[in-house]
């Protein structure tokens, strides 16, 4: 039996190694965490809808699961034409090296004066309590939220959660009887945040910061962060007595020091069948990789479980293993998500034909829950898998 080493433990590489062991190959996982974040539902963890727990699951479970081995480590060198990658703790070859370990971040003078939802998981229980001392003991406030871009790559961006982050303590200051005493602000470095999801969504997102009362700040880069607020590029300055920033994508740190080829942010360069170029036997997938497509073309948990599934197939047919077509992940590049409010949420979809934003108010809350719910028992083997989800 063929072995197959896969790098990372997140949504790209546990759907990877689920689909080959479904395979028949012999997989081995090497992640330091010992659970996979479902990071879309954490966004409830902040406003005390979900805990930690609830957005966890173990990798033991997955391991029993699903047959692969999962090794605790961290990765701190990868040799990709060796098909060798060395952690804190040993060194991993195999017949096949699949590459998944999400990306880095871009850096800010005063990241210690921000924490992000999209950042370590242990972040979403320090927004917790932050947001909780700030409505428990002062009682009002100034709550700053935003993202960042990155002008190497314009898919290294995460500027949905930082929206649902912001409606989410909207409504549970709503809740809480405080909303008038708050000032909401949201902000991004870009003009027109959410322009990728078209022009509808960009003017239903407007409406909606002003049906809110949320502030917009928009279009200046940033200059540093305080423990008081955010300064930009003019030097002017937006207090805040909270902030939550999702700072954009880069290439992972492992990456620059390795032998893979890389795009100019940094990020693995691959072809359509998620291969590693000019390194055969090596697989790119998720966030490491460096995604081709249309200007609006997105970064997002379902490319990278469509892209995990059809790098199982590519190396089972690589391998000899079976006959077949290799799949490619270009047609299926589409953005599709349920933006949460906390009260309610929005359907968004976009892809080259057309962008949608569709208000669902009350249900489509709870049809976001029930997603979470289907991600944890269905990775679990406790209720069936929808047929390509």
């Amino acid at each position: 039996m063929k072995k197959v080493v896969v790098l990372g433990g997140g949504f790209a590489g546990v759907e990877a190694a689920i689909f080959l062991r479904k395979e028949g190959f012999d997989v081995d996982l090497i992640s330091p965490r010992p659970f996979m974040y479902i990071y879309p539902t954490s966004i409830w963890v902040p406003v005390n809808e979900a805990e930690f727990s609830d957005v966890c699951i173990a990798m033991e479970e997955l391991e029993k699961v699903h047959g692969f081995k999962w090794i605790d480590d961290e990765i701190t060198q990868i040799e990709a034409k060796a098909k060798r990658a060395v952690g804190k703790k040993g060194e991993y070859r195999g017949d096949f090296l699949v590459i998944a370990m999400g990306a880095g971040k871009m850096k800010h003078e005063g990241n210690e004066h921000y924490l992000s939802i999209c950042g370590d998981p242990d972040e979403a229980i320090k927004m917790r309590d932050a947001i909780d001392k700030l409505v428990c003991e002062k009682r009002k406030g100034k709550i700053v939220m935003g993202f960042g871009g990155n002008p190497k790559d314009s898919t290294a961006v995460r500027g949905g959660p930082a929206f649902e982050m912001m409606f989410n303590v909207h409504n549970y200051l709503k809740k809480k009887g405080l909303r008038d005493r708050f000032e909401l602000t949201f902000f991004a470095t870009m003009k027109e945040p959410g322009k990728r999801l078209g022009p509808q969504a960009l003017k239903m997102m407007d409406l909606f910061f002003s049906k809110l009362g949320i502030n917009k700040h928009f279009g200046k880069k940033i200059k540093r962060f305080e423990a008081d607020g955010v300064v930009f590029e003019d030097d002017s300055k937006l207090e805040s007595d909270f902030t939550m920033f999702i700072p954009a994508g880069a290439g992972h740190e492992v990456f620059a020091k390795s032998d893979l080829p890389l795009s100019e942010a940094g990020f693995i360069l691959i072809d359509e069948y998620c291969e590693v170029k000019e390194t055969p036997g090596v697989y790119a997938i998720g966030d490491s990789a460096y995604i081709e497509g249309p200007d609006w073309r997105a970064k997002q948990g379902h490319i990278a479980e469509v892209m995990a599934r059809n790098t199982a197939n590519n190396i089972a047919i690589a391998s000899g293993a079976k006959v077949g077509k290799k799949l490619s992940y270009l047609p299926h590049l589409n953005i599709i998500c349920v933006m949460d409010s906390g009260d309610g949420a929005a359907f968004v979809y976009r892809d080259d034909k057309r962008g949608l934003m569709i208000p669902m108010p009350i249900v489509g809350h709870w049809l976001k829950k029930a997603w979470g719910w289907y991600c944890r028992y269905s990775k679990l083997g406790k209720i069936p898998r929808l047929p390509g989800l």
